[in-house]
């Protein structure tokens, strides 16, 4: 239990508790409006005090680190387990907490301070302590992957003083809105006696599987996605890539690199121009062959025989000197004759040599091209030879790319299978956990109805079952949906966990509520639930810190014989400007 507050701070309003209910009042100064707010008269201070003194983190938007506070120590008088010490914490150094009293069987003891001769512990090792002293939780598994989502101290204790600057009075389940839903199963199962590593090993499941789904969506979004597919898929494309891969290594392999390989390539391409050159001359030659056969055939000497008669018809007696002047004429054109047919002769017999000569340059020039063609086809110049081997390691690399995506979704696949395969076993260890623990569930779900049953004519319900998401605790009081109804869920809920974990030997000792619990809720219900707080407190054994203001704190509705008052600790908060408050002073 908490024994009191105080502070060096002058103006700091010490505060006293006394076993069970522990009621802090915020009058309303004299001369004040109704206009006037006592949300500044420390109620809420009072509850981040509390956490800040059981380890709470101090970041520069702590009020502990306002230059109004930063140079002043706040110190709280506790019980830690079985010993009764003074705890002190500054927002000039949140990450040294300074021990009062005997902490030497603590499982991280604190460490003397040869300078000042206090008892030094950091705050990360005050955190451990009170998680192993308050709730039995392993002080040296910070550094255990296996234990990443086991319940923490602050966690807990945040169950027992819920905070309204993170939103702790959204839920019964709930103590911050950026609680997570696995750290709300863990610290629920804990809190109820089930067994945490269950919900634990949920969260393991639900991690690897949002693994393999940012990989899926990696896979598909990103640069992978015009490759990626199911395994079937890859493994087809693989065994394409890799039979091209081999090929081209077959190739790289026989490849013989032929160092004149550009020269004769080059040759061999100036013969075969030469060759078409041969070719289109010997046609020409042939086509001369043929017009001067037909030139010689029709070459022929004149017909004097012919003009011989056409004078002798006509009359006409030639003398003898003409007759023989044309068989002169007649002699000397068939010399012309046989001169032109001797000549056109040779120059056939010219172009069928020339054809001839042509032929066997071609022939030699055939033959050196085809060497030429069996060294080139034979072989490669050196850089088709690097081109090739580079297509080759490209190759190598596509299909090495796609058996690494094959494997990757080879393992998604077979991983979604043993995922389901890991829900449902858990499920099945977790309906076994529940029915192992059943009169741990039941007792929980009898105080929860007691506690309903005594504010509203219909008892509410607590549910706890167990899905394949892991446990799930539904809280439940019919009424009007109101803000008022969800706070009287709360109360009954965290009033039955204060129980539960004081009957169990667990828990810090206390449960804390400010005023914020009880905004909307009828004033029936309020004097129901402090008369409520203060009848377990006092019969379980813990104690019930609650801040209300002093016009809210119910005059009737009490059991006959119950006097509210004599709960009322005698310091009270007030809306006064500068001295009302816990702090004795206004900051922001």
């Amino acid at each position: 239990m908490i024994h009191g507050l105080s502070s060096d701070l002058p103006t700091f309003k010490s505060l006293t508790f006394r076993p069970g209910l522990n009621i802090l009042l915020a009058d309303k100064s004299a001369g004040a409006t109704d206009r006037q707010s006592r949300n500044g008269a420390g109620k809420t201070s009072l509850v981040e005090l509390i956490h800040f003194l059981f380890g709470a983190n101090a970041g520069k938007d702590s009020i502990f680190r306002s230059s109004a506070l930063v140079g002043h120590t706040f110190e709280a008088r506790v019980d830690v387990g079985t010993t009764l010490v003074d705890v002190a914490r500054s927002g000039a150094k949140p990450s040294r907490v300074v021990i009062q009293g005997d902490a030497a069987s603590w499982p991280i003891p604190p460490s003397l301070d040869v300078k000042t001769g206090d008892q030094i512990i950091s705050n990360e090792n005050w955190r451990s302590v009170l998680g192993a002293l308050m709730f039995g939780l392993n002080a040296d598994s910070d550094g255990d992957e296996n234990v990443r989502y086991r319940p923490s101290f602050r966690s807990l204790f945040s169950y027992f003083v819920r905070r309204q600057n993170s939103d702790g009075f959204l839920s019964p389940t709930q103590q911050s809105s950026k609680q997570q839903g696995w750290d709300q199963q863990v610290a629920i199962s804990f809190l109820l006696g089930l067994d945490a590593a269950v919900p634990q090993q949920f969260q393991e499941v639900r991690t690897r599987e949002r693994a393999m789904g940012e990989l899926r969506k990696a896979a598909k979004d990103g640069g992978l996605g015009r490759y990626f597919g199911t395994a079937a898929d890859l493994r087809t494309k693989m065994t394409v890539a890799e039979a091209r891969a081999r090929r081209l290594r077959d190739q790289v392999s026989t490849f013989t690199v032929v160092p004149e390989y550009t020269e004769m390539e080059k040759e061999a391409s100036r013969i075969t121009r030469e060759i078409s050159t041969l070719n289109d001359d010997n046609t020409a030659d042939r086509e001369l062959i043929l017009q001067l056969q037909a030139a010689i055939d029709s070459e022929a000497p004149p017909a004097s025989t012919s003009l011989d008669r056409l004078y002798r018809e006509a009359g006409v007696v030639l003398p003898g000197s003409v007759g023989k002047r044309f068989e002169e004429v007649e002699e000397f054109h068939q010399a012309i004759v046989q001169n032109r047919r001797s000549h056109l002769t040779s120059e056939v017999q010219a172009a069928e040599d020339r054809i001839s000569k042509r032929d066997r340059t071609r022939e030699s020039l055939d033959q050196r091209r085809r060497e030429l063609m069996g060294i080139l086809q034979s072989g490669g110049a050196l850089e088709h030879y690097a081109l090739l081997q580079q297509e080759a390691g490209r190759a190598e690399a596509d299909a090495e790319g796609l058996r690494q995506r094959l494997k990757t979704a080879e393992e998604i696949e077979s991983t979604k299978a043993e995922l389901d395969i890991e829900r449902a076993r858990l499920l099945k260890t977790l309906q076994d956990d529940h029915h192992e623990r059943e009169s741990l569930i039941e007792e929980a779900i009898l105080v929860f109805e007691d506690l309903s049953n005594a504010l509203y004519e219909k008892a509410g319900s607590l549910t706890i079952s167990a899905t394949t998401n892991g446990p799930q605790v539904d809280v439940r009081i019919d009424g009007q949906r109101s803000k008022g109804i969800t706070n009287m869920q709360i109360f009954c809920f965290d009033l039955m966990i204060a129980e539960l974990a004081a009957r169990r030997g667990i828990g810090p000792g206390f449960l804390v509520h400010d005023s914020h619990l009880f905004d909307g809720v009828d004033e029936r219900q309020v004097a129901k639930a402090l008369q409520l707080g203060a009848d377990h407190a006092a019969s379980v054994g813990f104690q019930y810190i609650v801040t209300m203001n002093s016009d809210a704190l119910p005059r009737d509705g009490f059991r006959e014989g119950f006097d509210v008052s004599a709960h009322v600790i005698d310091v009270k908060l007030t809306d006064a400007t500068d001295s009302g408050g816990l702090f004795g002073m206004r900051f922001n």
